[in-house]
C-alpha cells in the first residue's frame, strides 16, 4: 500500500451527496453509508480528515425568495440544514467506529460544539474526522467559501471538491457529447471560463493561497483512497 500523497485534506460535499440520488432530497441510508466507507479508507491511511457540507437537499437559501422569504434569513435556514446534514453524517461515521465532531459556525451547544480552530486541530491531529457545520455562519456566502476558508484555517494541503462527474468538462457531459475533460486548470482558467467548480470567491481565495483543489465523482468506490494515494482522477486546479 503507497503512502498518501497528503496528510490533511478537506473534503467538500454538496448536501445532495446525502441524498438516494441526482434531484432527490432529504437523507438517504445507502449515500451515507456510502460516504462513511469512503472517508474509513482514507482515514485507514493515516490522513486527518475534516469536511464541510452543504444543505442543498434540505433546502437552498438563494432559492426562498421565490416564496417571500428575504435572502439573509434564507440563508440561515440554509446554515441550519448543513446542521442537520452534519449530525446525520457524524451518525453514519460514527456507527462504523469512526470517532467525530461536529463544529458549527452557528452555535447550538445542545447538538454540536462552537467552530475554534485550534480546537478543531487538536480533534484532528487525534484522529477524529471534522465536520464543519453552518458554512461561515454568515449570509452571502456560500459553502464552498466556508470550505476554502475552513481549509486554509487548518493548514489542509488540499480540497477534495466531491461532484456527480469526473471531473471539469467544456460543457455539461449529460447534455453535451462532445464535451471534453481538463485533466488540470489553473485558479486563473476556472474565474476567466466561468466553469462551475465552486463560487470565484472560494477559488479566488484558493488562488491567494496556493491551495490545490481535486475535482472528482465521490460516488465511484475508493476515489478518495485513490486519489490519496496519487492516481490521477477528476481535475486537478493549482497554480
Amino acid at each position: 500500500m503507497s503512502d498518501p500523497i497528503y496528510k490533511r485534506v478537506l473534503l467538500k460535499l454538496g448536501g445532495e451527496s446525502l441524498a438516494a440520488g441526482e434531484g432527490a432530497f432529504g437523507l438517504d441510508q445507502g449515500a451515507l453509508t456510502n460516504i462513511s466507507e469512503e472517508v474509513l479508507e482514507a482515514r485507514n491511511l493515516g490522513v486527518e480528515i475534516a469536511i464541510v457540507i452543504g444543505g442543498g437537499n434540505i433546502l437552498r437559501g438563494a432559492s426562498l425568495s421565490s416564496i417571500g422569504i428575504e435572502r439573509t434569513t434564507g440563508d440561515y435556514m440554509g446554515m441550519l440544514a448543513t446542521v442537520i446534514n452534519s449530525l446525520a453524517l457524524q451518525h453514519s461515521l460514527e456507527s462504523i467506529g469512526i470517532p467525530t465532531r461536529v463544529q458549527s459556525a452557528i452555535e447550538i451547544q445542545a447538538v454540536s460544539e462552537a467552530y475554534v480552530r485550534r480546537r478543531a486541530i487538536r480533534h484532528l491531529e487525534k484522529g477524529r474526522v471534522v465536520i464543519f457545520a453552518g458554512g461561515t455562519g454568515n449570509p452571502y456566502f456560500t459553502t464552498d467559501t466556508a470550505a476554502s476558508l475552513r481549509a486554509m484555517e487548518i493548514g489542509a494541503q488540499v480540497i477534495f471538491k466531491a461532484t456527480k462527474v469526473d471531473g471539469v468538462y467544456t460543457a455539461d457531459p449529460k447534455t453535451n457529447e462532445s464535451a471534453t475533460k481538463f485533466q488540470e486548470l489553473t485558479y486563473l482558467d476556472v474565474l476567466n471560463k466561468g466553469l462551475k467548480v465552486m463560487d470565484s470567491t472560494s477559488i479566488s481565495l484558493c488562488m491567494d493561497n496556493k491551495l490545490p483543489l481535486v475535482i472528482f465523482n465521490f460516488r465511484d468506490k475508493h476515489s478518495i483512497k485513490r486519489v490519496l494515494q496519487g492516481e490521477k482522477l477528476g481535475t486537478k486546479v493549482g497554480v
